[in-house]
């Protein structure tokens, strides 16, 4: 009987024990551990953070940090951290959480465009992704990769074609850059490619030729006719004399490209740089600013006319008046000169 009551104690004691084992198990992974309000946060974990990283970054989120540690050990997270972009969501427990930190890593939406050079295209896609502006300009600049794919230091902007994509948060500045390659070739399409050789042109020279039209023109369905005029110059060996041109050059000599020009004096024309294109011939050694597509589909696909001149059309801003003569253009031009000076626009 003694014996029977020790059996029994023990087997008392054991469920209890089992008891508070399974309580302490629930309680480390199962039981929800997120303290903010809104519906879900999110953390960004880099490439080379380490477990302390993750729990500082998750300690505002968290109600009960010793908890996460606890289950984060006993799940072997501890050791094996990943990079990326995370969603917490509230209510989630210490497992749920764990789970969600090992293999949902969410991509993110890298956008650009409209950029007028290389760093601040960096220093965009830098504030996207993982990678610092740093390392993203030293792999934009490699002449190694630049050389085997088509591009120099003047065209290394045509080779970024402005858009949205999907990336991880984590993406180097190797993988981004490498992405972008792959996109221009998809973009660079036989058709593309075709109806760049009817123009007689590269596809970089389209880019420069479509940045110049780019700037001269935020109307979309004004591009193609402003493309027609410039393509007119090209064939009958005009030089292009596009003003956006000598503003590029001037900011490019200063090193200034945040610098403000609405008006270009003649003094400016006469600027020894390659890209002023009332100058040198042709178009510019790479384009001045990175085109939208619109911009380089107008190339592509420019309005057949007769125009060889235009400017700014002060009664109907943003859009422009088009002349087949100089003599029509200069009638235009008065009207836009009188504006200026009516509004005191000297620079």
């Amino acid at each position: 009987m003694y014996i029977k009551k020790i059996v029994v104690a023990i087997l008392i004691f054991g469920l209890i024990g089992a008891g508070v084992f399974a309580y302490r198990v629930y309680s480390t992974f199962f039981t929800p551990n997120t303290s903010f309000n809104n519906k879900e946060a999110f953390v960004y974990i880099g490439s080379n953070d380490s477990f302390a990283d993750v729990k500082e970054q998750l300690a505002p989120l968290l109600t009960d940090i010793p908890s996460f540690q606890k289950a984060a050990e006993r799940k072997g997270y501890a050791s094996n951290i990943r990079g990326g972009k995370y969603r917490i969501s509230k209510g989630m427990t210490n497992n749920d959480i764990i789970n969600n930190l090992r293999v949902n890593n969410i991509p993110v939406r890298v956008s650009f465009n409209n950029q007028e050079n290389i760093a601040s295209l960096a220093g965009r896609i830098s504030e996207q992704i993982e990678a610092d502006s740093l390392s993203l300009l030293k792999v934009f600049n490699d002449t190694e990769f630049l050389g085997e794919n088509g591009f120099d230091q003047e065209t290394k902007l045509a080779l970024y074609i402005p858009n949205s994509y999907e990336f991880f948060w984590n993406t180097s500045a190797e993988e981004f850059r490498d992405r972008m390659l792959k996109e221009y070739k998809r973009f660079w399409n036989e058709d593309r490619i075709a109806k760049a050789k009817a123009q007689g042109m590269s596809p970089n020279e389209v880019v420069s030729l479509a940045a110049i039209v780019h700037k001269e023109t935020a109307k979309v369905d004004e591009r193609p006719r402003v493309a027609g005029v410039y393509l007119n110059r090209l064939r009958s060996g005009m030089l292009l004399q596009a003003d956006p041109t000598v503003i590029y050059a001037i900011k490019k000599v200063t090193g200034n490209y945040d610098t403000i020009i609405k008006r270009v004096l003649y003094k400016d024309l006469e600027m020894d740089s390659p890209y002023n294109t009332y100058k040198y011939g042709g178009v510019p050694p790479g384009p001045i600013t990175m085109p939208d597509i619109s911009a380089v589909d107008a190339v592509l696909n420019p309005e057949k006319h007769n125009y060889y001149y235009f400017v700014a059309n002060v009664k109907n801003f943003g859009y422009h008046m088009f002349a087949e003569n100089i003599a029509q253009h200069n009638r235009n031009k008065a009207q836009y000169i009188r504006w200026l000076n009516e509004q005191k626009i000297n620079r």
